[in-house]
């Protein structure tokens, strides 16, 4: 009823960039994460990019007084990095793993091998039923020239979809993350007008932290200055966002981002600044109606937006069928050699033929070198297969979501 009393619930978001032999200071900066979450005491802890097991089993054994309750997903050769903490009992738990991340080819990237998934744990506090979804998005590397944004829109598109069926049953569901987008991004706007997220920082009452709420900063001395070139004041790719089911409303009341250096020392938390919110909860008198399956932009405007996505997705779709044509044509290439070396080979030992014009250990060179082209090129070819499969699939949704949208009558 109105006038119930309030939950009042604090959350903290971090990508940690804790990765193992390559992250600076990395041990000491995971202990003072986990010093200070013990020491503020939120409700609800999301972190990103905890890639050793042993870093998360460390916060778990400092963090158990305060968080008793605790989730590590596992994904991916690597892991996918994300895991929660929590001051109230996890009630169940699933990970969903996107169907494209990149490359794995690309190793100085290495986003193929981390499986980048979302996460969701559901939660039980003062009788809401609370889904949190936590994530980590493929990065972008060069906005110029993005060559994952396909696969990030891919991404966000799964994610939304995974948010919309997973949320039936809950009455509050709250995202945080590393989205590695911007505010304005066409990813974030299909991710937030399909599923009805609110934005923390968008809707805060009272805001503590970097201008624009910036969560990658050039003050920091771990970020890559040459990647913040075109944005002197950083850029906004951490989120926390929210929305009411039911008969439920939330509220921001507060959102703070670290500003560089941690409290009392001379380093950041991570290269990322760490986002944290204040949401107040309250039951309405009358349900308010409102359920995740209800987009939250009008039709015309979110079909707009998912016009927009069909056409990225459906150049990357492009892009893929034209480097599978290219590695099947390798492959077959490598395998023409490789039977004209055999029947050199045969003729040769049959007498048929002079005898072998080439070096036996040149010869011996190029059969291996065909070999390991044909199956490299086999393997990347299977590989574009399997990208212009979930590229195609992906644009087919979008097309019939956008067909819906279109034949809906006109909302405002």
């Amino acid at each position: 009823m109105e006038g119930e009393p309030t939950l009042r619930l604090r959350i903290f978001n971090l990508n940690c960039w804790a990765i193992r032999y390559l992250s600076k200071r990395r041990q000491q900066r995971v202990r003072l994460i986990g010093d200070t979450l013990r020491q503020e005491g939120f409700d609800l802890v999301l972190l990103q990019e905890v890639w050793s097991e042993q870093d998360y089993s460390e916060l778990k054994a400092k963090l158990a007084g305060s968080y008793p309750f605790s989730h590590y997903f596992r994904s991916g050769v690597i892991g996918s990095g994300l895991c929660v903490f929590s001051r109230f009992p996890i009630l169940d738990t699933l990970l969903y793993q996107y169907s494209l991340n990149g490359y794995p080819y690309m190793l100085q990237h290495g986003d193929w091998f981390c499986g980048k998934s979302v996460g969701l744990v559901v939660m039980k506090i003062s009788g809401i039923i609370f889904n949190v979804y936590v994530t980590h998005l493929h990065a972008e590397y060069c906005r110029d020239k993005d060559a994952y944004l396909p696969h990030r829109l891919v991404q966000a598109w799964e994610l939304a979809q995974f948010i919309r069926h997973t949320s039936k049953a809950a009455d509050v569901v709250l995202l945080g993350g590393d989205l590695n987008m911007h505010p304005e991004d066409v990813g974030i706007r299909l991710l937030r007008g399909w599923t009805g997220l609110q934005d923390a920082f968008a809707e805060a009452m009272r805001f503590e932290g970097c201008k624009n709420g910036c969560t990658l900063v050039p003050d920091n001395c771990f970020t890559d200055k040459s990647e913040l070139l075109p944005f002197p004041l950083g850029i906004r790719i951490d989120y926390i966002l929210y929305k009411a089911i039911s008969s439920f409303t939330v509220k921001c009341e507060e959102l703070k981002t670290t500003t560089g250096r941690a409290p009392g020392t001379d380093i950041p938390f991570s290269d990322h600044e760490a986002v944290m919110a204040t949401l107040h909860i309250q039951r309405q008198g009358q349900p308010a109606g409102a359920t995740l399956g209800t987009p939250g932009e009008s039709g015309r405007s979110l079909a707009d937006v998912v016009a927009e996505a069909r056409a990225e997705v459906g150049a990357g779709l492009q892009a893929a069928r034209q480097q599978r044509y290219s590695s099947g044509r390798m492959a077959v290439l490598a395998l023409l050699l490789l039977l004209l070396q055999a029947a050199a080979a045969l003729a040769t030992l049959a007498g048929l033929g002079a005898e072998q014009p080439f070096p036996k250990l040149s010869f011996c060179l190029l059969a291996f070198l065909a070999l390991g082209v044909l199956v490299l090129a086999t393997g990347l070819h299977l590989f574009h297969t399997m990208e212009v499969k979930m590229l195609h699939g992906t644009e087919d949704q979008m097309w019939m979501m956008l067909r819906a949208l279109q034949e809906r009558p006109s909302e405002g």
